[in-house]
């Protein structure tokens, strides 16, 4: 993804800017009978193949609130309480660069995302050096988050919900936790049930994506051994959601063309919303709520995990990229302001995971001395 981006914004940059931009926003599909179903190219890719990229992650929580670290309440509080301080500051923060602004509001949602396949890869590299506890701590946070932008997307960013496509949204999910409670594990059923999910939200005014979410937690777990139906689409559709889906998304929503009038609007409110929203707020909220949780007694800190190091995974939740931008493209419509956005966020996101890594360099170095 990381090269995709920069490929991507070098094309959009060079010589062939225009025709590169241009063919990202071919248009593709018809309204035939009144069905929208006529998007761009990136269009496509954000509203159909992000649901896999969704179903994914939907797929991921499920597990780990069955048999993972957030299927005990004492293990759970810690991650739960940091994610829900992430997400309360950067909006915080974002609202005080834009609260006279209200052109801006609706990009509150931006900064409160986290990246886990970035986040967690940026600590990676710090190898043993990092605690196992830090590193599950980081990532129960990341799909706690994840959670959570998933609820503000689907609450805050419909558009034009319709009556009959929300009735027949409704029937579906009914049809979907009827075949869940029987356990039933046929394959196509889900298939053919999560399309006609996906077109009904697509037209209901929620954002198609979700029915990524639903189906996800609509398969039947049970054991979550590898025979289980959800274990296997979980492992069928990493590969193509990490080598194709992201880079695809990171292609389409990079190609963003800098001009001298977007750098000089790299110091408006919004932009330093999310800057700062990504950079202060994420790590802010992450280390305040977790000291609360523990000093409340509803968590407890592994032995391994001092609080600079909750600092510092704190920062790496700064790193935003690819929620932050689906987020982006959802609250502006304009599309200056949806390219800002992006840049800000590849800047805010790239400087997070500068400085995590170095506090947490510096913390497992203290740490080290100190045993």
């Amino acid at each position: 993804m990381v090269f995709a981006t920069i490929t991507s914004l070098l094309l959009a940059n060079s010589a062939i800017a225009e025709e590169y931009t241009s063919f990202w926003k071919t248009e593709i599909g018809s309204n035939w009978s009144g069905f929208h179903l006529k998007h761009s190219l990136t269009g496509w890719i954000n509203e159909a193949l992000m649901t896999i990229f969704f179903l994914l992650v939907g797929l991921e929580i499920e597990r780990e609130l069955y048999i993972g670290e957030l299927s005990s309440r004492k293990r759970a509080m810690l991650p739960v309480m940091a994610a829900l301080g992430g997400m309360i500051f950067p909006a915080l923060v974002y609202l005080l660069f834009n609260f006279n602004h209200p052109e801006s509001i609706s990009g509150i949602g931006i900064p409160t995302a986290t990246d886990i396949a970035f986040a967690i890869a940026i600590m990676g590299l710090l190898g043993d050096r990092v605690p196992p506890a830090l590193k599950v701590f980081l990532t129960a946070l990341a799909i706690i988050d994840d959670l959570g932008a998933i609820v503000v997307i689907g609450i805050f960013y419909g558009n034009g919900f319709s009556g009959l496509y929300l009735i027949l949204t409704a029937l579906i999910c009914a049809a979907l936790y009827f075949l869940n409670r029987k356990g039933n594990e046929n394959f196509w059923i889900y298939l053919i049930l999560g399309l006609s999910l996906w077109f009904c939200m697509l037209h209901s005014g929620i954002h198609a994506t979700l029915a990524g979410v639903i189906l996800a937690f609509a398969l039947p777990f049970k054991s979550g051994t590898p025979a289980t139906l959800s274990y296997r689409i979980e492992h069928k559709i990493q590969w193509p959601v990490t080598y194709i889906i992201l880079p695809l998304f990171a292609l389409s929503n990079t190609a963003i063309t800098i001009n001298s009038e977007m750098t000089g609007a790299l110091l408006s409110p919004e932009s330093l919303g999310i800057f700062f929203g990504l950079l202060v707020g994420k790590p802010v909220g992450i280390f305040l709520f977790s000291l609360l949780a523990i000093r409340l007694g509803i968590a407890s800190l592994s032995s391994s995990i001092n609080k600079m190091m909750i600092f510092g995974a704190g920062i790496l939740g700064g790193i935003g990229f690819t929620m932050a931008m689906f987020v982006d493209n959802l609250a502006f419509t304009n599309t200056q302001q949806i390219d800002l956005g992006k840049i800000s966020i590849l800047i805010g996101s790239t400087t997070a995971a500068v400085l995590g890594f170095l506090l947490l360099h510096l913390a497992a170095k203290a740490k080290h001395r100190a045993a």
